[in-house]
């Protein structure tokens, strides 16, 4: 039965894999068509709109300057949207040439050997891996380095930010050049920022993302500056759900909508938190700095961004994407990949990449450039997230990265609505989660000296 579900699975990747690359071309028109390439290399994108038409720019300009070489984006949707399509194009024997994978995704990925290090590549050109990473902020590290080995290449990364509407804060008489550093004083501007007609309100005083993928990463954003420690960063199979720090965050959040009545009830998505922020029906929200270049084009009215608020420390998680590649690669096609990641992480393109996105440019010195320059001058809300990056911790990243963060994130959506109690909550999701982790806690942790 396994078998035959994998030839399924394959033929349904590679009917996948067809079609989007037949979309991609599509899309990509016939300048870089006429191009006489040699080499066909498939690149998944989990971008869309905006960002998709900025990258399919970026992409036909990389296949005019290398023209033994035709790089077909695919935009493949979410992060985890991503991580599927592109096992299923491993599985169907189509490996693509790169990838922009989730960056927590990468510790999984290592360890079941689906994506290779790049060690060999970067020595080939005279480096060592130190050397190749302090091109980027140290905050990446953690998430790029797996068993000292590099993995990924940081292409563009992002941390949470608090984003509030100044005239709303001077209605309610709040200074916007004091916003909350900590959750108290969070709280009691939410409280000032909320509104309310009868029993309806009419403006929510914060709103954050809990739909999956968002919410565990704000959850983690709470912990880490409730002094807590997420999960293991030497070890892939222990999570630290059911701990003092997880719940204080967990009982926080739940306080805002249950008690205080300033966050709404329930599972809330990314683009809806925008939607309320952009629409004045929220006046504070915490949301990754990969939104601001959307706010900032979308907004009518003035807006600032600040530190996420603290209870016992600052501290944020990184969030965005690397470039990885699969294993299996042929070496002409894996050469060829390598060369699209090197110029999409040089610190031009890192850059132009930032001023288009929101996401920080993580090659450094893609802030010493003239262009980069200007345009923190101009917009030095842009810099907030990168001054914020003293702060941050590594993403979360286990083994079998996805069910553990959902494990948390189903029981963080049923406290938002009212159905558990965030201690039974916690108590259920390291339970689900250690499952998860178990086999590969037997075969690494567990397996002992003398053992079968």
């Amino acid at each position: 039965m396994k078998r035959a579900n994998d030839r399924a699975q394959a033929r349904a990747a590679t009917s996948w894999w067809r079609a989007a690359r037949l979309a991609a071309a599509l899309l990509l028109g016939g300048a870089a068509g006429a191009a006489a390439a040699d080499l066909d290399l498939f690149f998944p994108v989990p971008v869309d709109g905006a960002l998709a038409r900025t990258m399919t720019g970026l992409v036909k300009e990389f296949n005019e300057a290398h023209p033994g070489t035709r790089v077909t984006p695919v935009f493949t949707g979410s992060y985890d949207d991503t991580l599927l399509k592109t096992r299923a194009a491993i599985k169907a024997g189509k490996p693509p040439g790169a990838v922009i994978m989730s960056a927590n995704f990468l510790t999984d990925l290592a360890i079941e050997r689906e994506i290779a290090p790049f060690d060999d590549l970067i020595a080939a050109e005279g480096g060592t891996p130190d050397a190749f990473m302090d091109q980027f902020f140290p905050a990446l590290k953690g998430n790029a380095v797996v068993e000292r080995k590099v993995y990924g290449v940081p292409f563009h990364n992002s941390t949470p930010l608090l984003y509030y509407n100044v005239e709303q804060f001077r209605e309610a008489g709040l200074d916007p050049d004091a916003p909350p550093r900590t959750w108290d004083a969070l709280a009691a501007a939410a409280r000032k920022l909320t509104r309310r007609e009868g029993g309806r309100v009419t403006r929510w005083g914060i709103m954050m993302p809990s739909n999956y993928d968002y919410g565990g990463w704000i959850l983690q954003a709470l912990t880490l500056s409730n002094g807590g420690r997420w999960y293991n960063e030497e070890y892939g199979g222990e999570v630290y759900y059911d701990t003092p720090t997880v719940l204080g965050a967990l009982s926080f959040w739940a306080d805002l909508v249950h008690r205080a009545k300033v966050h709404p009830a329930g599972e809330i998505k990314g683009p809806a938190v925008t939607a309320a922020f952009l629409s004045g029906q929220a006046a504070m929200m915490i949301i990754s700095t990969g939104s601001l270049t959307f706010i900032r084009d979308s907004a009518k009215f003035p807006f600032r961004v600040a530190f996420v608020p603290m209870n016992v420390r600052p501290a944020v998680p990184i969030g965005g994407a690397s470039l990885v590649q699969p294993t299996g690669l042929d070496p002409e096609t894996r050469k060829a990949g390598w060369t699209l990641i090197r110029w999409l992480t040089s610190p031009a393109i890192s850059g132009r990449w930032s001023r288009a996105t929101g996401y920080f440019a993580p090659n450094r010195a893609a802030y010493d450039l003239p262009e980069m320059r200007a345009f923190l001058a101009g917009n030095p809300d842009a810099k907030i997230a990168v001054d914020q990056l003293a702060n941050a911790k590594p993403w979360f990243a286990t083994y079998r990265t996805v069910p553990v963060r959902k494990a948390i994130e189903d029981e963080l959506q049923a406290v938002l609505a009212g159905k558990r109690q965030p201690k039974e909550a916690l108590a259920a999701a390291q339970t689900s989660a250690d499952a998860i982790l178990r086999p590969y806690v037997e075969d690494t942790a567990l397996r002992l000296p003398g053992a079968e």
